[in-house]
């Protein structure tokens, strides 16, 4: 009892000597008190550690009356409860961000699926001929000679067909940033 008493009043003085005398002896202990709430040997490491680090800086503060190891027993498990809120917060902040990915998925979605609802309604408005030009190049993929030549036009009346397609689509998406080849390629072929 002596010596523990003088080994503690060296800690308080700052002899790191006495302190590695007094980590030795007491870290298998506190080790298995920790891991004992932590169930996790690593976790259990950390909050070992970190409870002589604030023992050491907290040196002053030991009460020579009263258990030391009590004191660092409470540092370990306060330490515990830390790392347990900090978990917990950490698991609500990524819930968090989970569901507002989520909620911004779906609104995109939604989003998306408004703007072909409108590009079909502005397709199903054109001419007819504008209309079997343009899924005719879109929806097939065919180059503008081609759709001449099925249909038996001018390329020229293809272009002319294409760019009233693209002025109407424009129009109805004026104030939007849309990229129609992307609306295109989600469109149904009507």
């Amino acid at each position: 009892m002596k010596e523990e008493l003088l080994l503690l009043r060296n800690i308080k003085d700052g002899d790191q000597e006495s302190f590695k005398i007094f980590f030795k002896e007491t870290y298998p202990a506190l080790f298995g008190y920790a891991n004992s709430y932590a169930r996790n040997r690593v976790l259990a490491e950390d909050i070992t550690q970190q409870a002589y680090i604030k023992f050491w800086e907290n040196r002053k503060k030991i009460d020579l009356n009263n258990s030391p190891k009590s004191y660092l027993y409470t540092i370990a498990y306060n330490g515990f409860l830390d790392s347990k809120r900090k978990e917990q917060k950490e698991r609500n902040y990524m819930d968090q961000l989970h569901r507002a990915a989520i909620e911004e998925e779906a609104s995109e979605k939604e989003r998306l699926e408004r703007k072909l609802e409108r590009l079909q309604k502005v397709i199903d408005s054109l001419p007819e001929k504008c209309r079997k030009i343009l899924l005719m190049n879109k929806m097939e993929g065919l180059k503008y000679k081609e759709i001449a030549e099925k249909l038996d036009i001018s390329v020229k009346t293809v272009e002319s067909q294409m760019r009233i397609a693209f002025q109407k689509i424009r129009e109805s998406f004026k104030n939007e940033e849309v990229i129609l080849w992307t609306l295109f390629s989600k469109l149904r072929v009507c």
